[in-house]
């Protein structure tokens, strides 16, 4: 259970900077002329993939709240 918790924090902790990156990446190229973009719109579809990702991970690791 344990190792199970640690590689998912790893995961998290990836996708996480990979989603910061691809902030900086995004809006670097909206702020350099010629504009991409198609290249664009792949990177924000990208962002919101690692998003969902990070999220369902989050979820993982929440502990079960009984209500």
């Amino acid at each position: 259970m344990e190792d199970e918790e640690e590689l998912l924090q790893e995961r998290l902790y990836d996708l996480e900077t990979e989603h910061r990156d691809l902030d900086q990446v995004i809006d670097r190229l909206m702020h350099t002329p010629p504009i991409d973009f198609l290249q664009l719109q792949r990177l924000k579809k990208r962002k919101l993939q690692l998003k969902d990702e990070i999220e369902r991970i989050r979820s993982m690791l929440l502990p079960d709240i009984i209500a």
